[in-house]
């Protein structure tokens, strides 16, 4: 099964079960040895997941790491373990003991629920005060779920991951400095962009001011240009129906199935009751109906991206389904008698404004 669909059933797992999680212990069991399943390793098997490891420090006896999971009988990475109400940050002092006397390359904190992996980029055996890589079960993105494959025993990739480690490592921690300057600009910032256009001495108070303007212009550069992604993407999308509505439009009708389409005397009966309502806002020739085998569908312009409503009235129970929150958005509600359409008058006329 794909990584991706076991971790979203962990999510799930962990959203029923959490509240009721009430030890370190009962996190592990319920969480963590999942989490290590999905990884491919076997949790039944002692050389390849070994729980309670020894790892003596110094004159400090007894010591023991929650999991250490190996590879070909290669220790890999450990896993120290905290109660899912605990922060994954709180205790890396004590994985970093554990993990200068394991003999792995990676180190991972957990509560169960957000997963951080460290390793020693900054100097040999000794582990980095901040993780590398982190990935939270209930905030999965695909670009971190393929950075966990690197860890599955059936992908483990030693020179792939450590490959990786320093890019993802300062990738972030630029991210996080880049996010604080656009929250709040530093002195730095704001003289290094200032400088290139203003010529006069930047006092105090000037500073305060262009902080400022420092913020708005990032605020609104950033916001910009998502919109015109937004936007662009809107427009590809709308071209690609648009050119889906001419193919079909310019294809010969199928008899076979056309002969198949019965428009009965309610649906029709149902169409003017619709008719007579939008007819308060628009013109009747704008409105047209196209029936289906599945529906009756009522459309503006005769604009298949223009759906008004449509009536399923070809099944024992009868519905009338409306777009007033928008043409992917349908909302089917049962209908008792034909009348009843008069009481969504205001979502049709809604549907319309969507158009305008």
């Amino acid at each position: 099964m794909d990584l991706k669909i076991k971790l979203d059933q962990l999510h799930q797992k962990v959203i029923g079960l959490k509240e009721q999680i009430g030890t370190e212990e009962a996190t592990k069991n319920a969480f963590v040895m999942p989490f290590i399943q999905i990884l491919g390793y076997d949790i039944f098997n002692p050389t390849e997941v070994v729980p309670e490891h020894v790892c003596d420090i110094g004159t400090k006896k007894g010591e023991k790491v929650d999991y250490v999971i190996k590879n070909n009988d290669e220790p890999i990475f450990i896993i120290e373990c905290k109660h899912w109400k605990e922060s994954a940050d709180a205790h890396n002092s004590q994985l970093h003991r554990y993990y200068h006397v394991s003999k792995t390359r990676f180190g991972v904190l957990t509560n169960g629920i957000v997963y951080n992996f460290y390793t020693d980029l900054e100097k040999p055996n000794i582990m980095d005060e901040k993780p590398f890589f982190t990935i939270n079960i209930e905030d999965l993105k695909d670009s971190s779920i393929k950075i966990l494959e690197n860890f599955t025993k059936k992908d483990y990739n030693l020179e792939n991951i450590l490959d990786s480690a320093e890019a993802l490592k300062y990738i972030k921690a630029i991210r996080k400095e880049f996010e604080k300057e656009i929250e709040n600009p530093s002195d730095e910032l704001v003289k290094l962009l200032v400088n290139r256009f203003f010529e006069k001495p930047l006092t105090a108070n000037r500073m305060i001011s262009f902080k400022e303007y420092a913020k708005k212009a990032l605020t609104t550069s950033i916001n910009e240009s998502i919109s015109f992604r937004l936007k662009s993407a809107l427009s590809i999308n709308e071209q690609i129906e648009k050119r889906e509505d001419d193919v079909k439009t310019s294809q010969p009708i199928d008899e076979n199935n056309d002969s198949k389409i019965v428009t009965t005397e309610e649906e029709l009966e149902g169409f003017q009751i619709v008719k007579a309502i939008l007819r308060e806002k628009i013109a009747s020739s704008r409105i047209a109906y196209r029936d289906t085998l599945s529906y009756f569908g009522v459309l503006l312009d005769d604009n298949n991206r223009k759906p008004i409503c449509r009536l399923h009235f070809n099944t024992a129970n009868k519905y009338l389904e409306t777009f007033h929150n928008g043409k992917e958005a349908g909302e089917k509600v049962l209908l008792n008698t034909l009348d009843e359409i008069y009481n969504y008058r205001d979502q049709l006329h809604k549907t319309l404004e969507n158009y305008s």
